[in-house]
Formats: C-alpha cells, sequence, structure tokens
C-alpha cells in the first residue's frame, strides 16, 4: 500500500472510540513494560508489532522494504505506513513490490508525526486491526513512523519493540544528544555508514557514543547499499518472534 500516509482524518477511521466501544489507553513513557489492557499480547494471537522511527531522510522506508525483501518469503507478514499529509511512503513500498499491495496500509496524521505513534495510536491500531482481518494469523506488523525528531518514540499500547534509525549525515554527534528516540529504542540503527567518509562522519566516535548513551541496549551500523537485505536487523527481528522461522 502507500508509504507514509496523511491525510485529514485516516480515511475516515473514528479516531475517538476505535469503533470497539473502548478507547484505549495512552503510554506516554516509552520504557514502560505495562501491556494494552485490551490487547492480547503477541503469544496470545496477535501480531508482533515493530515500530520504525527517526528523523526524516534516515532510510526508515528502506529499511522497511529491505525488511520486507528479506523476511516476506518465511513470514505472514503486513505494513502499516505513516505521513502527514501523502500516502509516500506506502507508495514507495507498493512501487518496489516488496509485498503484495494489498498487505501495506497508509495512516495520514494530519500532524507531527509522534501524534499518531504516541499521542493518540487510534489510527494506527485501526490500521493493524484492518490488516489482521484481511490476513488471519499474521506474523509481524511492522509500523514506519512519519520522520520526526529525536524525543519520537512509540506507545508501547502500539508496538512491542521499536527501532530508532539515524543516519550519517545528521553528523556523528546525533548520538550523543541522546533523547527517547536514541536511549530507549530496542535496537538503533546507524544507517548509511557507506557514506561516513562523504560527509565527515567518525565512525568510532558515532559507536562509541551510541553504545555510551544506550548501555545494554543493542546498536547495529549498516549499509543497505553494502547489504541491502539488512541481515543484522532482519536477524534481531527473527529474534523476537515467538516461532520458529525457516
Amino acid at each position: 500500500m502507500p508509504a507514509e500516509p496523511d491525510h485529514d482524518d485516516h480515511d475516515g477511521h473514528d479516531h475517538g472510540g476505535h469503533g470497539h466501544g473502548h478507547v484505549h489507553p495512552v503510554n506516554f513513557d516509552p520504557t514502560a513494560a505495562e501491556p494494552d489492557p485490551f490487547d492480547a499480547a503477541p503469544e496470545g494471537g496477535r501480531a508482533c508489532r515493530i515500530g520504525i522511527g527517526g528523523p526524516v531522510g534516515s532510510g526508515k522506508t528502506a529499511l522497511t522494504a529491505a525488511l520486507c525483501r528479506t523476511l516476506g518469503e518465511e513470514l505472514n507478514l503486513a505494513v502499516v505506513t505513516n505521513d502527514i499529509y501523502t500516502t509516500e511512503d506506502a507508495d514507495y513500498l507498493r512501487k518496489a513490490g516488496v509485498l503484495d499491495p494489498s498487505r501495506i496500509e497508509a495512516v495520514q496524521t494530519g500532524a507531527c508525526p509522534h501524534t499518531a505513534i504516541r499521542d493518540d495510536i487510534t489510527a494506527n491500531l485501526d490500521a493493524v486491526d484492518e490488516l489482521e482481518e484481511r490476513f488471519p494469523g499474521l506474523d509481524l506488523v511492522i509500523i514506519e513512523s512519519g520522520g520526526d525528531n529525536l524525543t519520537a518514540v512509540f506507545s508501547r499500547g502500539l508496538v512491542d519493540s521499536q527501532v530508532f534509525v539515524v543516519d550519517v549525515a545528521g553528523g556523528d554527534k546525533v548520538p550523543r544528544k541522546g533523547g527517547p528516540g536514541v536511549t530507549t529504542a530496542d535496537l538503533l540503527v546507524i544507517n548509511k555508514i557507506d557514506i561516513a567518509h562523504l560527509v565527515g562522519a567518525d565512525m568510532d566516535v558515532m559507536t562509541s557514543d551510541a553504545h555510551r548513551m544506550r548501555g545494554e541496549l543493542p546498536v547495529i551500523t549498516q549499509s543497505l547499499v553494502d547489504t541491502p537485505g539488512a541481515p543484522a536487523v532482519s536477524d534481531w527481528v527473527r529474534s523476537l518472534l515467538p516461532i520458529t522461522t525457516a
């Protein structure tokens, strides 16, 4: 489906009640472990949900496409993209043929991307519900945020795990700037390392700062030019799933 959709009211969905007679509580603490009481845990029958966030241009859509290509043959997989006013990211994924187009849903946030992934997650929950109704037994739903700043994190009522993507073009200072995206995401991906020498980014500094800011949380450096299948991130995703993949 589309890429990062954006429009007035998320395809006419009711943002107030989610169509289920209740309102999903919003969790503003990205480190909180409390699940959404209205959603079963992944092992309870619903798909595992992984959120991919990060600044504009960091490579979120490219990473999502790589994960779809690598994991799409072995997993029952679907994607939700977020955009402010367009469906650019979803359109890109559909045109790239990374999944059946009907497995890609677009959310148009109409506001800053963090609004729909953290503050009022109803539109994204609706999109996930639509995909799970359309494709029973989904193993994994990837939810890609629109581009945002270092504070943009997903509500734990929306995703089970989150990936934060930064790229070397932002400068090697980005990891030490911190922010919840860098410091609390379950995985930090430093992207586009093949151009580090072109933009004057010191990878030793960037990676050491990232590990210092994140403690034991994992950091992956990658170039989708050199490793287009994102093998390290794909392996990390596989490790989260309550199934054995081929």
